[in-house]
């Protein structure tokens, strides 16, 4: 028995459990890429200086903020999927009608560049 008439939507379903792994763990792997950089930026450039330390924090932080990264899930990220349904007005917009004073009345007329000369002499 089914408990709800509204049939099943793509867009509502979560992501595959395969694909999402796999998204964390290219995301972690990035990070880790980035901690390895830092580490050797630090160690490399000279003269020491206060990027040094900064490159050293980077490399020391980065690990805890990868593995945090890696076991959040997508549903953290997007609790609301995207419902691909159209919300249809329950009305038609009114017309928006001219004010009631007297209408104006634009015409338009062509005549030649020189006008007819009068016989009337």
């Amino acid at each position: 028995m089914k408990s709800s008439n509204r049939a099943q939507s793509a867009t509502s379903l979560p992501r595959a459990p395969r694909d999402e792994a796999s998204a964390r763990s290219r995301r972690y792997l990035v990070m880790m890429g980035i901690r390895v950089l830092c580490f050797v930026l630090m160690v490399v450039i000279t003269p020491y200086g206060w990027y040094t330390w900064v490159l050293g924090a980077a490399a020391v932080l980065l690990p805890y903020f990868a593995v945090v990264t890696a076991n959040v899930g997508e549903d953290v990220r997007s609790p609301d999927p995207e419902s691909p349904e159209r919300a249809l007005p329950a009305a038609p917009p009114a017309r928006v009608e001219p004010p009631s004073s007297a209408p104006r009345i634009i015409r338009l007329g062509e005549t030649s560049e020189n006008p007819p000369a009068d016989d009337r002499g």
